[in-house]
């Protein structure tokens, strides 16, 4: 017979359960099995009891009925039932006692997979009985549950399946000696390193899964060797948190955060370029807290195009020094080689190239060679003299120019023969010519050879 009330029960040391039936009797006439409890609720890791009291007829066939064997089974196997006491699973946990009609099943150190319908089973010389109803175990683990949070303090609470009378909780920090309260809930300090668990009053040994904000979180790189420009990249991070953390990843800007690349554990490049260099920083959160953690992407490319630049720019006497320089986007830094057309050997090696005393021979197309590891890129140019021999007018042109360029270049030129004509008049000798391209024709060649023209 089943009753209301509910008790707890603590008969022996660790002892953790909740009757939410008080007894029932089974059987038929002479043969019988009554219960303490049909529905047991116990704490994982506890220690439950189950107790019984069978009756049996006391003769069977005009003979002296004897008890022969007694034992509590959940399960069958190869059509026979299976006593509790020699399955391998409850090995070392379980302890069975019988006297004076009265039989005690003990289960320590409860496991979830322990939760089942325990029967009784008793077997006479005159025959076996089973009742047809059994006690139910159903074993749970406390778990803490964080709630809102409140400015800076969270809420946590002590949850079980079994309907624990109140007051019948206490909170454990750092696995130091419990805290005296005995409510269900517990407000804590947000961002705290602490840890926070709850157990049951008089059973703090069986305390639950600790509640933390995350541990700074652990970033890693895969690949982990050198990465490539084009290559498939993948950034995770992973971080020691219950509740679980969420995560979110950001690109660096000095101080300021851009907005979120992501809020999955992992960031993918699936062709990672030069431009995607930088600090990238992973935020790990939950209800209790959140901290970051920040990994370097340095992605490693070959040369870019180069440019080439000239010093001085301004107008020189032929035969003064010129220096060409040139320059290249990449990573690592690149290693330069000039070459002049038609001829084997370089020029010069490094990045500056320094013409001491430039004379007509210098005149000719010259390309500057940009390499690392990873790849080479060229730039192709030309030196010539437009100007008369005893000076020299520098111009840089480039491919990119436009007419709006050249322009001045021409106004140079109807100028320059104005001013011989004036003087010819008032000079007797042969009249200088200086030769002017307004519209010069450049040279275009497909990567990696990208030129500029320059012209002395």
């Amino acid at each position: 017979m089943r009753g209301a009330a509910m008790s707890l029960t603590a008969a022996t040391s660790g002892l953790v359960v909740f009757l939410l039936s008080v007894s029932a009797a089974q059987g038929e006439p002479g043969w019988g099995v009554a219960y303490a409890s049909t529905e047991i609720c116990a704490v994982k890791g506890s220690t439950v009891e189950m107790r019984c009291s069978y009756t049996y007829p006391s003769t069977w066939k005009g003979s002296v009925n004897t008890v022969r064997k007694t034992f509590w089974f959940t399960k069958w196997k190869g059509g026979e039932r299976v006593d509790v006491t020699t399955d391998s699973e409850y090995r070392g946990r379980v302890e069975a006692l019988c006297g004076s009609n009265i039989c005690t099943l003990s289960i320590r150190n409860l496991r979830e997979s322990d939760s089942a319908e325990y029967k009784f089973r008793i077997t006479t010389a005159g025959g076996s009985f089973t009742g047809s109803h059994g006690v139910s175990l159903n074993v749970t683990d406390l778990t803490v549950q964080v709630g809102p949070r409140f400015t800076n303090r969270a809420e946590l609470k002590c949850q079980s399946s079994c309907d624990v009378p109140s007051g019948h909780y206490v909170w454990n920090r750092n696995a130091e000696k419990p805290t005296t309260a005995i409510l269900s809930t517990l407000l804590v300090t947000f961002g705290s390193t602490d840890r926070y668990s709850c157990a049951l009053k008089g059973h703090e040994h069986f305390p639950s899964p600790a509640v933390y904000a995350p541990k700074p979180p652990s970033v890693s790189v895969s690949p982990s060797a050198e990465i490539e420009e084009g290559r498939s990249v993948t950034l995770t991070c992973s971080s020691d948190a219950n509740p679980a953390a969420s995560y979110t990843w950001y690109k660096e800007d000095g101080n300021q955060k851009r907005p979120p690349l992501t809020t999955e554990p992992q960031l993918v490049f699936s062709s990672i370029q030069s431009a995607d260099s930088g600090q990238y920083s992973c935020t790990a959160e939950n209800e209790l807290g959140r901290t970051s953690e920040v990994i370097p992407v340095d992605v490693k490319y070959a040369p870019k195009p180069p440019s080439v630049s000239m010093s001085p720019s301004a107008e020189r006497e032929e035969g003064s020094s010129v220096t060409l320089t040139c320059s290249s986007d990449a990573n690592p830094a690149a290693s330069y080689t000039w070459y002049k057309e038609n001829e084997d050997s370089p020029k010069a090696s490094g990045q500056i190239f320094t013409i001491t005393d430039f004379r007509a021979e210098h005149i000719g197309s010259y390309s500057c060679g940009a390499q690392n590891k990873l790849g080479r890129s060229n730039s192709t140019f030309h030196l010539r003299v437009v100007a008369g021999s005893s000076t020299m007018i520098v111009n840089i042109l480039r491919t990119a120019l436009g007419l709006s360029m050249l322009i001045p270049v021409c106004l140079l030129g109807l100028w320059a023969r104005k001013k011989k004509a004036l003087r010819s008049t008032t000079e007797a000798r042969e009249p200088e010519e200086m030769e002017l391209d307004c519209f010069p024709v450049y040279e275009n060649r497909p990567t990696p050879h990208v030129e500029s023209q320059f012209q002395l």
